[in-house]
């Protein structure tokens, strides 16, 4: 985390949790959702304003965490701004080489791979576990026909508590 959101932290530290207001798509976009926007339906189907600055999205990406119970954030200085996820903590980008990366630009080796009832390619990594960004399934597919790869079909809805994350926190939690 940036320093100066851990010196916020120490300075107020009882800053009440944000829930409702961010959001993370199964393509990697963050997405702010405003009241209006979390009255008008439930994400994804009513997304919000996309995030696109670029020094905000810097900011965002490079104090992203997660809590002890499997919830993300954003620690916003004091605050913590509680991540809503489409699919999974982490959306991967692949390369032609294989090499994988996180929508946050962190590079991640894969332990393993599973595919849901929609046919989307999940994998688990060192960082955690995400979904193969829609752009990269050509070099995804050619890792699991080289054999780099062997996905296991897993029911979307068991993710979650399998590897441990929350799709939608809130403060009941």
């Amino acid at each position: 985390m940036d320093e100066m959101v851990l010196a916020a932290l120490r300075k107020w530290p009882n800053v009440p949790h944000c829930y409702g207001w961010l959001a993370l798509d199964a393509r990697g976009s963050w997405w702010m959702r405003d009241d209006r926007t979390q009255a008008a339906g439930p994400f994804p189907r009513v997304k919000g304003s996309r995030i696109v600055h670029d020094k905000l999205l810097g900011f965002i990406e490079r104090n992203y965490a997660a809590d002890e119970h499997g919830r993300w954030f954003f620690q916003n200085g004091p605050q913590r701004v509680y991540v809503e996820l489409e699919a999974a903590p982490w959306v991967w980008r692949i390369s032609a080489d294989r090499a994988v990366t996180s929508h946050t630009g962190l590079p991640a080796t894969p332990r393993s791979a599973w595919l849901d009832e929609q046919g989307r390619l999940f994998l688990d990594t060192g960082l955690g576990f995400g979904l193969v960004h829609t752009l990269d399934m050509g070099w995804a597919a050619d890792a699991v026909e080289q054999g780099h790869w062997t996905p296991a079909e897993l029911p979307f809805a068991t993710m979650p508590q399998r590897f441990g994350y929350v799709l939608k926190p809130d403060a009941a939690a």
